[in-house]
């Protein structure tokens, strides 16, 4: 039951919202120091600006664009009643997300080490 590809979704879904939501607290810390001056929030983007926080943004990349993918495979299973091919979209949504985030996360990785 754990190793087959409904529950691996369901955690990858659940990991990549939680991931989401993490990165919605920061960026809200961020677009606070907008408050607090703008002297606080340079510092901010500051610390952001390390490359650490570049390699993350590949990874807020990738927790962006699965869960969009993972939510249009949903969206297909439920309305179009295609529950036979569900392990199918799920490797189909893999595929599809390593795909993107390659395509999108070269040029983050280009950039963060120029």
């Amino acid at each position: 039951m754990y190793r087959s590809s409904g529950f691996i979704a369901f955690v990858l879904r659940r990991l990549t919202g939680v991931a989401l939501v993490l990165y919605l607290l920061l960026h809200m810390w961020v677009i606070g120091g907008i408050n607090s001056g703008a002297e606080a929030f340079n510092e901010r983007m500051d610390f952001l600006g390390k490359p650490i926080f570049r390699l993350l943004e590949i990874g807020l990349l990738a927790a962006v664009v699965y869960h969009g993918v993972d939510g249009i495979r949903l969206l297909i299973v439920h309305y179009f009643d295609v529950t036979e091919y569900r392990r199918s979209l799920f490797y189909a949504t893999l595929v599809v997300s390593a795909i993107l985030v390659i395509a999108g996360g070269l040029p983050i990785l280009l950039f963060a080490l120029e």
